[in-house]
């Protein structure tokens, strides 16, 4: 199947195993599939853990290819682009960082998740005087 067209991550491991580099000799072939990795034969991730890690990235690369094909190459191009551009976001030191316009593009502003409203009270307060804060965040 077509990676850009996945739409779960893969399960398989990212490096090759000796198993499927084998060439007719039973060794692996460095040549063709590059420098055998033994921490990528030694699975200590479960195949679910790993799938849910990359969950956001694959659906993110279905949603830009999937534009591709309906819209063309401008499409996932100037949506990348507006990301970065939205990702730069200078903002008061006293205050907690969002970026509602990363959200919006990115699709989480119509998802609701645990950081949303379980915020421990120590990244809630916040200190009264901006002035130093300000003047710390000049000096560094």
């Amino acid at each position: 199947m077509d990676s850009s067209l996945r739409l779960v991550p893969s399960s398989r491991p990212k490096a090759a195993s000796i198993e499927d580099t084998a060439n007719g000799f039973g060794l692996h072939d460095t040549l063709t599939h590059g420098p055998r990795s033994l921490a990528a034969e030694v699975q200590t991730v479960s195949v679910a853990k790993e799938r849910l890690e990359n969950w956001e990235e694959t659906q993110d690369n279905l949603k830009l290819n999937m534009q591709r094909n309906v819209y063309g190459l401008h499409a996932p191009v100037r949506q990348l682009m507006e990301r970065s551009i939205v990702s730069f976001n200078p903002h008061m030191p006293t205050y907690r960082t969002t970026n509602v316009h990363l959200d919006i593009l990115m699709g989480r502003d119509e998802t609701v998740e645990p950081a949303d409203f379980m915020t421990p009270a120590s990244a809630m307060s916040q200190p009264l005087d901006i002035r130093a804060e300000m003047e710390k965040r000049h000096r560094l």
